[in-house]
């Protein structure tokens, strides 16, 4: 069981509470738990990676056990922590302005 933390706009799409449990079968990479977040939710396709180029969009940020995932590979196994349950994946809207 996979944790997942989403910003408030995201959980506004996908009426679902601040953290959503999901089951991934396989490696836990940033590409399965977005797979498995869009399955179930599907709302939230486009939102957190882009339709074609499955790139994550700008001013979202993936975050787990207090370190920034975002520049990691897309396929890259996250930490054990994640996989277990211990820690959630967060994904957080960064926020650009002066």
């Amino acid at each position: 069981m996979i944790r997942v933390l989403l910003p408030y706009h995201l959980r506004n799409l996908a009426k679902c509470d601040v953290e959503v449990e999901l089951d991934i079968d396989g490696p836990v990479t940033q590409r399965s738990v977005i797979d498995a977040l869009e399955a179930r939710f599907p709302t939230l396709r486009g939102t957190i990676r882009d339709h074609s180029s499955l790139q994550r969009r700008p001013y979202l940020r993936f975050f787990a056990c207090e370190e920034d995932l975002s520049q990691w590979g897309i396929d890259e196994p996250l930490p054990d922590r994640v996989a277990s349950g211990q820690e959630p994946f967060i994904i957080l809207g960064a926020i650009a302005g002066g």
